[in-house]
């Protein structure tokens, strides 16, 4: 079974059909969709400012993490679930999407950078609690998550207006 064959038969399974068809449901997932993305791009913002040292410089680098991220990881489910269900809602019209690819790219690479972060500079994150500077390694995680969802996001918006004709 092919990729495209699999992603026809996605498009033509009775609950794909209800849930792009429905008047309440399919609206009532994207717009949690949305807030998933506001809740975990808005905290990793905060997140990536302080590892550049711009912003909470004088709340412990570690304090910040341990607030933060039980908020970012529910923002990331929701935004994760709600995407998988808008996918699997369309799947044909997302795939042969441009810039639907291409935000795909972009998480993974956003993936990839947090990974780095967490298997590297992470473990050392008490240990520049209280120093005046966040490490190179921290600033360049920081700036490249913004930059990654940046990103991410104008290529997520740019799938409802995509001007270029199917893949």
């Amino acid at each position: 079974m092919t990729l495209l064959s699999f992603l026809t038969w996605m498009d033509n399974l009775p609950s794909s059909i209800a849930l792009r068809e429905s008047t309440w449901t399919y609206p009532f997932v994207e717009s949690v969709h949305s807030v998933g993305i506001c809740m975990f791009v808005g905290l990793t913002l905060l997140w990536d400012l302080r590892l550049l040292g711009i912003g909470l410089r004088r709340v412990p680098v570690s304090e910040v993490w341990s607030k933060l991220i039980p908020w970012m990881t529910l923002g990331a489910l929701l935004m994760m679930s709600t995407g998988a269900a808008l996918f699997y809602s369309k799947p044909l019209f997302f795939w042969s999407n441009i810039f639907f690819r291409l935000k795909l790219v972009v998480l993974l690479l956003a993936l990839l950078n947090a990974v780095a972060f967490h298997f590297g500079i992470e473990k050392r994150l008490v240990n520049w609690d209280t120093t005046p500077a966040t490490p190179g390694a921290a600033k360049l995680a920081g700036a490249s998550s913004m930059a990654l969802w940046a990103i991410t996001i104008v290529f997520g918006r740019f799938i409802a207006y995509n001007w270029f004709a199917p893949l």
